[in-house]
């Protein structure tokens, strides 16, 4: 993907509940995990939740919320909280709201992400489209 890596999550997922409707399923997976990356490093605090609302033609659309805990790159405490919303075929759209005044410009940068599968749960990728300033 082009652009700069911001974030790195490593999600570990939870048991889920599901509830099957009769025009669309529901599918809440908690999890934790660990962040990091060249701006921060923390941990997801909560735990978070990806919820999939699955269609019965098996499309989903996935809607994660979490908040991280760390330490931004200047050595400053700090919260970000995301919500990570798409689909695997459309991809996915990161919207970020943090306390770090480094890491600010985050709330109004166009973010795109990643997410694959791992053992375990997913790796999230979040990157700023084209390049920093």
């Amino acid at each position: 993907m082009n652009g700069d890596l911001l974030l790195e999550i490593q999600v570990k997922t939870l048991p889920s509940q599901r509830v099957n409707g009769s025009t669309r399923d529901i599918l809440m997976i908690p999890f934790t995990g660990t962040a990091g990356g060249p701006w921060f490093t923390g941990r997801v605090i909560g735990p978070g939740v990806d919820t999939q609302n699955i269609q019965k033609d098996g499309k989903a659309v996935l809607s994660a919320r979490y908040m991280l805990e760390g330490t931004d790159k200047s050595g400053q405490s700090c919260r970000i909280f995301i919500e990570n919303q798409g689909s695997f075929d459309t991809g996915f759209t990161p919207t970020v709201v943090t306390d770090s005044a480094l890491l600010s410009d985050w709330e109004t940068a166009a973010l795109r992400a990643t997410v694959d599968v791992v053992p375990g749960g997913v790796a999230v990728r979040v990157f700023r489209e084209g390049a920093r300033p």
